[in-house]
């Protein structure tokens, strides 16, 4: 399979070239030889650390990589070396071999966690320690001069000379942590069914002090930093875990609730929320498409203009979007492969996210089943919210499309995750131990 996966990458890779300008591209074996080698030592390493691990993550976590690096360098060939188009003026013309680069960081980031990490119970030791560090993560970008953490009206990131990070990736996967270590510790406490009403049973009161903290977190990071869908994975990923460990209906409604209550606030007090609430609302009204909602107007267009089947690879116009290569490479996907292609895409995602709750329905331990479970969920969650925006089915965010969007930190977070996956997959599908036939006979033998 993961083999396979390299396969279509090598394919797509051709195809983008012939569309391009009708040659073979010039760095194909280069970009598919280091592919490759970077995927068979990732493979070596579940061989040797995790051989009882779900055989399905790696190879999905591979293609979806592996086709973001040949979309990067379609969009990177738009407007130079003859090819049609005009140039993208926030990608260089070497962002592949860049994205190449991010993901030789993030498989030896995926080695190091299941070399490192023999077994997911021993992040539970860290649970209050991952979680200081990963609220000091998020609250990094707040802090910072806008100079040092702005783009595009969200203040998440940390900007040092000509090199960006997104603190908040690796925040997640220290605050899965923490969640999953304090409910495994609170979960029958918060367990406690209060009052009944309509048929559901309420928790008490004295018991709501968790997620209300959980939830003003969330609402500083939505007004310091303005985005949305940090918030929203911050505290979705927090309900969705309170929900696995208690199974009680009501902590999601009441966590929608708050979230929903918290959105209609900062639509009123975030003038860029504000904004991303009325371009979702009226893209195409007055001067709005061709203003504050150009870069969702032309999505829109692009994808329409793919149709079905789609334009093919290096025969479309994606430039036309801004940020294409990041917040907008869905729609890249969109307008050259067209529906069947976006909707293979949602499927393979689909596949990683069902693997990962299957692994943290089959696994023991509570604590890895909390996070097992949590990093599935948010895995969906983000998706779900990057697509959404996107396609106009809720605002438009500005997180990443994990494995496929430019940039380093997503692509390095995205792979300690599937390793963290991996890790408690080989737990739940490694065989029990085998008891010793002859133990506990005893031998009689003749004395004198």
């Amino acid at each position: 399979m993961l083999s396979f996966a390299v396969a279509i990458m090598a394919c797509a890779y051709l195809s983008t070239g012939l569309g391009l300008n009708g040659h073979v591209p010039s760095g194909l074996v280069v970009y598919i030889l280091g592919f490759a080698v970077l995927m068979a030592a990732a493979h070596l390493t579940v061989r040797k650390f995790a051989p009882w691990a779900d055989p399905l993550l790696l190879p999905l976590a591979a293609i979806l990589n592996g086709l973001g690096v040949v979309m990067i360098y379609r969009l990177q060939e738009a407007g130079r070396n003859g090819n049609a188009g005009f140039q993208i003026s926030t990608l260089t013309g070497h962002a592949a071999i860049y994205q190449l680069m991010y993901t030789a960081v993030g498989v030896a980031a995926f080695i190091a966690v299941l070399v490192v990490i023999r077994e997911a119970r021993i992040l539970q030791r860290y649970t209050y320690t991952l979680g200081t560090v990963g609220l000091i993560l998020l609250a990094i970008p707040a802090l910072l001069p806008n100079s040092l953490s702005n783009i595009q009206g969200a203040k998440v990131w940390i900007i040092l000379g000509g090199f960006s990070i997104q603190p908040g990736e690796f925040a997640r996967i220290a605050l899965a942590v923490f969640f999953a270590g304090y409910l495994v510790a609170k979960r029958d406490v918060l367990s406690l069914a209060g009052r009944r009403v309509l048929g559901i049973d309420l928790p008490r009161a004295r018991d709501l002090g968790p997620v209300l903290v959980i939830w003003a977190a969330s609402l500083l990071i939505l007004f310091f930093e303005s985005d949305i869908g940090t918030s929203a994975l911050f505290f979705g990923l927090f309900v969705s875990m309170l929900y696995i460990a208690t199974q009680r209906t009501s902590w999601l409604l009441i966590g929608v609730l708050l979230f929903l209550l918290g959105s209609a606030a900062a639509d009123l007090i975030v003038p860029h929320v504000t904004e991303r609430f009325t371009i979702w609302l009226h893209p195409f009204a007055g001067t709005n498409a061709t203003g504050s909602a150009f870069q969702l107007v032309q999505g829109l267009e692009g994808m329409a203009f793919g149709g079905i089947f789609g334009t093919g690879l290096g025969q479309g116009l994606p430039y036309h979007t801004p940020l294409v290569q990041s917040d907008f490479i869905m729609t890249g996907f969109g307008e050259e492969l067209g529906l069947t292609g976006l909707m293979a895409l949602l499927l393979i995602f689909g596949l990683m996210v069902q693997r990962g709750l299957r692994a943290a329905l089959a696994v023991r331990d509570p604590f890895a089943k909390l996070l097992a479970g949590g990093l599935a969920f948010v895995l969906a969650l983000q998706v779900f919210i990057i697509v959404g925006g996107v396609t106009e089915l809720i605002p438009l965010t500005g997180i990443t499309t994990p494995f496929l969007s430019q940039g380093g930190s997503s692509l390095v977070a995205s792979w300690m995750v599937i390793a963290l996956l991996i890790r408690v997959s080989d737990a739940a599908r490694r065989p029990a131990p085998q008891p010793i036939q002859d133990e506990g006979l005893t031998q009689v033998v003749r004395a004198g």
